[in-house]
């Protein structure tokens, strides 16, 4: 039975460059727990999702990443029984197909941004409700209840009223009463939405610490790129209803796939060409009178004649006053400084070029950048993807 809740720092890592990635060996080991075949559905003809297929393994943190309208939620919704989809071939839970099983005999449960505890009960008896539904005696609700509670760091809460708690310890409250059902899997939507910045950062890190010691599965809704990058095993990353790119946090962030993917995880210098060669790993393309070249990154092969952008982020952008410095083949453009936008712990300088804006990211400050006339930046520092 369900219980229904409504409730970067900077990556330094070059393109092409792999980093370490939590929990993948597990992840890749363990056994499948969703399984989600070709489903599709439809909102007054307009599809929310078309012919999506994802699953999560045993302890895995997987996110569904996307802007606002990309289906992510739609997707989470059927999982949990509470949306039924156009079409689908398949949907199975811990080994269980569950297409024609409602939401209350599924073995999940669902926390949402607004929390929807009950505000007549004390902590402790919204804790338990879900096990009074299930005719938990109650000793043993009281036993679990205040388990979870230990689970959440919140032991000494449960005689609380909940218009006594904070935010997070409203958030901590809500993660309490899904867990103390032993879902098969917790889904999470955009779970810490409504806390501040600083709050938000601290429940990552507490959030991710409670999955790893439950070793429970996690699938998780956030249209942010650092929620995502922090948290999670796998990402797949959701636009218009389709998946554009799954993989390990790493992979999405260092090897876009599209034009969409790069401008989503926030690449600051994206620039569109034409392919004027390729070979190995190392595409090259032409804008305008510049030429420049990327690590390949397509899911089909550089087509000569067609059009694909180059995409390198700011921190990996050199700057020079001397064009006789810069490395032999590394892509060099003439460029001069325009303005510069203060970060705190460091400046984005925005320069002039003949191929558009370059970002360049630096601890300098501006005048002393002011004289810089290149900016460049080595193959397997950015990539090439076709445009569409």
């Amino acid at each position: 039975m369900s219980e229904l809740y409504d409730i970067q720092d900077d990556k330094t890592a070059a393109f092409g460059q792999a980093s370490p990635t939590r929990g993948q060996s597990t992840a890749e080991d363990a056994n499948i727990i969703l399984e989600l075949g070709a489903v599709s559905h439809h909102y007054d003809g307009v599809a929310a999702l078309d012919d999506v297929s994802i699953s999560a393994k045993e302890g895995e943190f997987l996110t569904l990443l996307g802007p606002s309208g990309s289906g992510k939620t739609t997707l989470l919704k059927i999982i949990a029984g509470l949306e039924r989809p156009s079409t689908i071939d398949a949907l199975s839970i811990a080994g269980q197909d569950v297409c024609n099983i409602p939401a209350h005999h599924r073995n999940v449960v669902t926390v949402f941004q607004h929390y929807a505890l009950f505000p007549h009960m004390t902590v402790g008896e919204n804790v338990e409700y879900g096990l009074r539904l299930r005719r938990v005696a109650p000793a043993e609700r009281n036993r679990r209840a205040l388990e979870a509670l230990e689970l959440v760091r919140l032991p000494d809460k449960y005689p609380r009223r909940i218009h006594q708690l904070s935010g997070g310890e409203r958030q901590r409250v809500a993660l309490a009463r899904a867990l103390v059902v032993h879902p098969a899997l917790l889904l999470l939507d955009e779970p810490l939405g409504a806390l501040d910045e600083k709050l938000r950062v601290e429940m990552q890190v507490e959030l991710l610490e409670l999955q790893r010691s439950l070793g429970t599965t996690f699938i998780y809704v956030t249209h942010s790129q650092e929620e995502a990058l922090t948290m999670s095993d796998r990402i797949v990353l959701m636009n218009h209803g389709r998946i554009e790119q799954e993989g390990v946090p790493h992979t999405i962030y260092e090897r876009p796939v599209s034009r969409f993917v790069a401008d989503f995880m926030g690449v600051e210098n994206v620039f569109e060409g034409e392919i004027v060669a390729h070979e190995g790993d190392i595409t090259t393309i032409r804008i305008g009178d510049t030429v420049l070249q990327g690590t390949w990154t397509g899911t089909g092969k550089a087509t000569l004649g067609t059009s694909a952008f180059i995409a390198a982020r700011a921190q990996l952008v050199q700057l020079t006053a001397d064009d006789q410095k810069i490395p032999d083949a590394c892509n060099r453009v003439a460029c001069r400084t325009s303005s510069a936008l203060y970060k705190g712990k460091y400046l984005d300088l925005v320069l002039d070029s003949p191929i558009g804006h370059i970002t360049a990211r630096t601890l300098g400050s501006y005048d002393a950048a002011a004289s810089l006339r290149y900016a460049w930046w080595g193959a397997a520092d950015c990539v090439v993807a076709p445009v569409t």
